[in-house]
């Protein structure tokens, strides 16, 4: 029977020598204090870290756009809050105790604190009132700066005019940012909840054992908690819209289980293998460990194409998902080393080694003798999941990003639909001038363009701003909305005009998307296939896993737009679809999903590598890679679909948006991709796979980052072994 503890000659015979191998020993014989640092972090991070929806922000403007710039202007001449609009139904307007209802509730609510003024269809001359005389708005503009509990104290007053059996449902922007951050963290939370039982269950399906499965999920706990601490950091330095939440909190438990999962596999292999615990977790370290490092940097790597945009929600994104990815990556390289250390004698061994010859290597060998036929439908398949997305197109969300159920989408489709005089237009002109010349530039150049249905009168905001509104004929968002967008910022009248509202947001985003978008994904690929390179040395397969990732992430795409603009699956899921795509949506999806495609390429090339480099032929070194890590591969990617399935079914339209999207990506990318196409391809290119020019083959072979180590034979030690200590020891342990 094997002994689970090791001698100091047995470690001193077996040690393995590298920056990652010595980072395992250290964490193994310090585990404690390892431990004891992580549940810190974790304290800190539920403690503090959870503050960070607090400090979030539900929508962080676009920049240094026109538009932007804009909104800046007025926001600086009066500077507010926003507005809270209350829809006083039910009872006509006329009513006098409607009528004292409602002034007596504006009376008391304009003495509250963070209150600037408020109006009402009474004092208004009935400008407020519905056209069939049934309902009516009370307006009250809240103070920047207002605190949430002077908000509340606010809709909680308007709340209650009740009186002839009238109801009020209170919206408006501040109750709307309101609603979406408590409704972001409730849905983060339950995304939580969720997934993490499940991935115990399918972990110890996968591992046999509660000991080996706990460990990734203990792994990931402490990761997000490191990740709310480092996301918290962040929201005092720089605006966090509220959507990044709950996608960078998703991106690290999925991470985090992968990482672990990954760690402990190969804990278990080289235990199987006869290594006592401090042996199997220097192992580890120096094997799987280097995988989860370089995996790392390549995600890392795709979301920092995120900082080339200007828009805050991108770059708040990128800071906060490489944090999170550095945390994961910290925290499987020394949280689970220590883990192992407390935990690697209830980890159960496999009784033999991961056998040569199984289902993986079957289906490699099957591929491999139709490769072309594969590939050819795998490419077909994949190219026709991605078709939908072409006729794709974007919109800018209010209110309708919540259920319908919620207060402040309520009011925003009350006042479209009955109030129209009332709804935020689509094209606003801000105009810095006196209101004379707003005027006039509204009357001679905003009125006479084609595509114009109507301007509303000008409306003073200070001495020298004036704000002009303009309707147009069609979609608010469509393409004649975006043509007068044009035409108005071509002809300004000789005054400093910006044009606002979502139709300008829109051609903003999508003049970035076309001027930027180009560099951040030019960078992205550049740093992909420089970090594939240096690991494989070959400048065959890096394009060859780029184009995949391509095809993969076309189908996510092409499933996004056939779910959330066309409406396929929407009553399962539990929203109404909005005709478009959140204009974020895909660029986060780009970036994540490209991440996590890299992963998995990284996961299986290192094996396939390693193979390769013991002398294994091309065809033989993609089966047993294949057949030695498709079973975690998958298993990785059923954990990660999991995890996001499980935020998409939160209420949140963004982070459903997300969730599916990430989901389809790593299903398809795990199976599909990685099972079949991989292996097709790898098989025609046979020994081109390996090819580089002579320059780079030796300028890898100088600078080149070995994905693995040469590990020293297991074997009896020779020297004559001294008295076991209390514990697994290693190298200059007393």
């Amino acid at each position: 029977m094997r002994s689970s503890c090791s001698t100091a000659a047995e470690v001193q015979v077996f040690q393995v020598h590298g920056r990652l191998a010595g980072l395992g020993r250290v964490c193994f014989r310090y585990r404690r204090w390892v431990l004891g640092f992580w549940a810190v972090v974790l304290a800190v991070g539920v403690l503090i870290g959870g503050r960070v929806f607090e400090g979030s922000v539900a929508g962080t403007g676009g920049g240094g756009s026109e538009s932007a710039r804009g909104v800046a202007v007025v926001q600086a001449a009066d500077p507010v809050q926003g507005t809270v609009t209350a829809v006083v139904d039910g009872a006509p307007v006329g009513s006098e105790g409607v009528k004292a209802a409602v002034q007596r509730a504006s009376s008391e609510v304009a003495k509250l604190p963070g209150v600037v003024s408020v109006a009402d269809t009474y004092s208004t001359g009935g400008q407020l009132s519905a056209g069939d005389g049934r309902a009516s708005l009370v307006n009250v503009r809240i103070a920047d700066g207002a605190s949430a509990k002077q908000l509340k104290a606010v809709t909680d007053r308007l709340e209650q005019i009740t009186a002839d059996g009238a109801h009020t449902v209170v919206g408006g922007d501040p109750v709307l940012q309101q609603e979406v951050k408590d409704q972001t963290a409730r849905d983060t939370r339950f995304g939580e909840i969720v997934t993490l039982p499940l991935t115990l269950i399918v972990m110890v399906l996968v591992f046999g054992g509660l000991a080996a499965a706990g460990l990734p999920g203990i792994g990931a706990v402490a990761s997000v908690g490191g990740a709310l601490l480092a996301m918290f950091g962040f929201s005092r330095i720089m605006d966090i819209d509220t959507s990044v939440l709950p996608i960078a909190t998703v991106l690290g438990l999925g991470l985090s289980i992968d990482y672990a999962l990954l760690m402990v596999n190969r804990f278990r292999e080289e235990r199987g293998l006869g290594a006592t615990i401090a042996q199997a977790v220097e192992r580890t370290s120096a094997t799987a460990g280097r995988t989860v490092a370089f995996s790392g940097l390549t995600v890392a790597v795709a979301l920092s194409g995120l900082f080339v945009f200007t828009s805050p929600v991108f770059r708040a994104v990128a800071a906060a998902g490489v944090s999170v990815v550095v945390i994961a990556v910290a925290a499987a390289l020394t949280l689970v080393p220590a883990l192992l250390g407390f935990m690697g004698r209830r980890i159960k061994a496999p009784s033999a080694p991961v056998p040569d010859e199984g289902f993986f290597s079957r289906t490699v060998r099957r591929v491999q003798r139709r490769a072309v036929p594969v590939m050819l439908a795998c490419v077909t398949l994949l190219l026709a999941a991605g078709a939908p997305f072409l006729g794709s197109h974007f919109r800018i969300s209010g209110a309708d990003v919540l259920p319908k159920s919620f207060a402040s989408r309520q009011v925003a489709e009350a006042v479209q639909e009955r109030f129209p005089a009332q709804a935020p237009a689509p094209v606003q002109v801000v105009v810095e001038g006196t209101p004379q010349q707003a005027q006039h530039y509204a009357d001679s150049v905003v009125a006479s363009l084609p595509g114009v249905s109507g301007v509303r009168a000008v409306t003073p905001v200070s001495d020298g701003v004036q704000t002009v509104d303009v309707l147009v004929k069609g979609d608010p968002q469509g393409a004649e909305a975006k043509r007068v967008v044009g035409e108005l910022r071509e002809h300004r009248g000789g005054l400093e005009t910006y044009v606002t509202g979502d139709a300008a947001s829109l051609v903003d985003f999508q003049h970035e998307l076309g001027s930027r978008g180009p560099w951040a994904v030019g960078l992205v690929a550049a740093g992909t296939l420089v970090l594939l390179f240096m690991m494989t040395g070959s400048v065959v397969l890096p394009v060859k896993a780029l184009l995949m990732n391509v095809l993969s992430l076309g189908a996510s795409l092409g499933a996004l737009t056939l779910v959330f603009q066309h409406g396929y699956f929407s009553g399962l899921l539990g929203f109404t679809p909005t005709g478009g795509l959140e204009t974020v949506i895909p660029v986060l999806v780009f970036a994540f999903a490209f991440g996590l495609s890299m992963d998995y390429e990284v996961f299986l090339l290192s094996r396939i590598k390693e193979l390769h480099d013991q002398g294994h032929g091309c065809l033989r070194s993609v089966e047993l890679g294949l057949q030695r890590s498709g079973r975690i591969i998958t298993s990785a990617g059923l954990l990660m679909v999991i995890v996001f399935a499980g935020f998409a079914f939160g209420q949140m339209l963004m982070v459903k948006q997300m969730g599916i999207a990430l989901a389809v990506a790593v299903a398809v990318d795990a199976t599909l991709v990685r099972t079949l196409l991989v292996p097709a391809t790898m098989s025609l290119f046979g020994r081109l796979n390996w090819w580089a020019p002579a320059p780079l083959r030796r300028l890898h072979r100088r600078i080149g980052l070995s994905e693995h180590v040469e590990l020293p034979p297991l074997r009896p030690a020779e020297l004559p072994a001294p008295r076991l200590p209390k514990e697994p020891g290693l190298v200059g342990t007393p």
